[in-house]
């Protein structure tokens, strides 16, 4: 399971015209669910995630995450972050987890954040989505579990 952390001061998801999602400062979360992912890898990232440390402190250091500085996340299922891109000029899909699989390890994901104190706002999964943000810094990671 991959994640693609940006550190935003505001994000939207609209789905045909209407907004779902809005947040003002925190994280846009994108993520790219592979077949051999499961519940406990979803857990394990979503652990991970809010506990990240990306948001700057008193010194201006990395050292709060998304929770300590009272900070929103929107979640939003990304297919395309699981392609295999290694080789050729087209991305392989052949690895990305069939919507099956995918949406209730996405749910999932989005639920273990909640566990973790973390107030979080959805996508729609497998709908076409425009999503808007101003990255903050910019600021983005990518992190990824087995």
């Amino acid at each position: 399971m991959k994640a693609l952390l940006q550190r935003v001061s505001r994000a939207s998801v609209h789905v045909a015209d209407q907004q779902i999602a809005a947040i003002e400062h925190g994280l846009l979360i994108l993520l790219g669910v592979s077949q051999t992912d499961t519940e406990a890898s979803s857990a394990r990232l979503a652990k991970r995630v809010a506990s990240y440390r990306l948001f700057a402190d008193d010194d201006d250091k990395m050292n709060l995450d998304v929770s300590e500085v009272g900070g929103k996340v929107i979640v939003v299922s990304q297919f395309t972050l699981a392609a295999d891109t290694r080789s050729g000029r087209r991305p392989s899909f052949s690895s990305a987890a069939a919507p099956a699989q995918a949406e209730p390890l996405y749910q999932h994901f989005c639920q273990q954040l909640r566990q973790q104190g973390v107030d979080v706002q959805q996508g729609q999964f497998g709908a076409d989505m425009q999503v808007a943000l101003v990255n903050d810094g910019p600021v983005t990671f990518s992190l990824e579990v087995d």
